[in-house]
């Protein structure tokens, strides 16, 4: 029985183009959503469709039954000054992806958000949020990874701040916090993505699951083991 297609939107972006070229390397089928222009920018052996990443029908009609959804679309290099774009993209093409998932007949959907709560970054916390809350009343089964920042290539200076989350870690009343908006490298988050979509794929995606920063961890450790 074939395996479940993937379907990807945000598919070129700093951790879309990674994760499918992992789905690829392990053998999944997979559909990348991309607007007009970026075909050439999919990983090859992965399928690109072109449409509105705004609206549920363009969507819809991309979705293949049954499928894994993967939500990506989001405001490159977010910043507080960014609050309109992350209504206007962010909310918008989550809201839409979640209602033609649901007409499609996905089989499970795997939203990043953030963590929260959170001393900044209130406007991109709180769209998150209430994409939490849209998939939550949808019914589809689900996966939402809560990352606070991501390490990576360009993505680095953070590292000066882990002598002061050693400390806060430490201390008792700042150890949650701390726990909650750790870092976690771009090798960690596409290991714990690649758990979801392949936990969905063997268990029909049926089930619903929160993964914070010690989850998204700890997937990295099981998935490099």
């Amino acid at each position: 029985m074939p395996r479940p297609n993937v379907f990807v939107t945000g598919g070129t972006g700093y951790m879309g183009r990674r994760l499918i070229s992992a789905l690829v390397t392990r053998r999944h089928d997979v559909v990348a959503f991309v607007r007009a222009g970026s075909e050439s920018r999919v990983p090859s052996d992965a399928r690109a469709v072109v449409g509105d990443v705004l609206s549920a029908s363009s969507l819809g009609k991309a979705i293949p039954p049954d499928s894994v959804v993967v939500h990506l679309v989001g405001t490159p290099r977010p910043s507080p000054k960014k609050a309109a774009q992350f209504e206007a993209l962010d909310f918008a093409s989550a809201r839409e992806c979640i209602a033609a998932a649901k007409s499609a007949g996905a089989r499970h959907f795997v939203y990043v958000s953030v963590a929260h709560p959170a001393p900044v970054m209130h406007a991109y916390v709180d769209v998150r949020v209430r994409v939490e809350a849209l998939l939550r009343d949808s019914g589809i089964p689900h996966t939402i990874l809560r990352p606070w920042y991501v390490l990576g290539p360009g993505h680095q200076w953070p590292y000066l701040l882990l002598p002061m989350y050693w400390i806060l870690g430490v201390l008792p009343t700042t150890r949650e916090s701390a726990r909650r908006l750790g870092l976690v490298t771009i090798d960690q988050m596409l290991s714990a993505l690649l758990a979801a979509v392949e936990s969905a794929v063997a268990s029909a995606g049926t089930e619903s699951s929160v993964i914070d920063v010690p989850g998204i961890r700890q997937s990295g450790k099981r998935t490099t083991a």
